[in-house]
């Protein structure tokens, strides 16, 4: 005589979940879909940024961090050395003789690594647009993912660029299959 089961339709619901898993790990690597998903989650909520606090933008970065915005709720730690940051935050006026340093600090970062141009001088050269010794944006020198206007910007400001890089990163695909 057959065994029964006295629950129904237990067999037939597991047949349909392994199917689904099988076709799930043979088309996308379900594995390695849910470790993505992970690591985003982790990067988005630890994001630590090299402070490049040029001119007057950088008074204003130092405003977030303190008791009334307070970056820290979000993850945001500074850290003083490139090799231990993945966002690099310009603020202020670049000139051309701190480009090239600007340059060396930014490939020093490990990857993946972004950058906040921040203030209308980091952003295309700002009030000093037309001098002789000012980068014009330093898009030009490194590539930027998120500008923050201002002249210059607000602490709410720099909060919402970092709330927009978190998007950024999350709508990112960073592991290629």
């Amino acid at each position: 005589m057959e065994k029964r089961s006295t629950r129904v339709g237990v067999n037939d619901s597991k047949k349909i979940v392994d199917e689904t898993l099988n076709t799930e790990l043979s088309s996308k690597g379900f594995l390695v879909a849910s470790y993505d998903k992970i690591l985003t989650w982790a990067r988005t909520g630890s994001l630590w940024p090299m402070t490049f606090g040029l001119a007057c933008c950088g008074v204003e970065m130092i405003h977030s961090y303190m008791a009334r915005y307070d970056l820290d709720r979000y993850g945001v730690i500074p850290r003083g050395s490139p090799r231990q940051s993945d966002v690099m935050i310009v603020a202020g006026t670049l000139t051309n003789k701190m480009a090239p340093a600007l340059r060396k600090v930014y490939d020093q970062m490990p990857e993946p690594r972004w950058v906040i141009s921040m203030g209308s001088c980091a952003n295309g050269g700002g009030y000093y647009h037309y001098s002789y010794s000012v980068v014009r944006g330093c898009d030009r020198i490194v590539p930027v993912d998120v500008y923050v206007p201002g002249c210059p910007p607000t602490a709410e400001a720099l909060v919402y660029g970092i709330l927009q890089l978190q998007k950024k990163i999350r709508r990112e695909d960073k592991f290629k299959r």
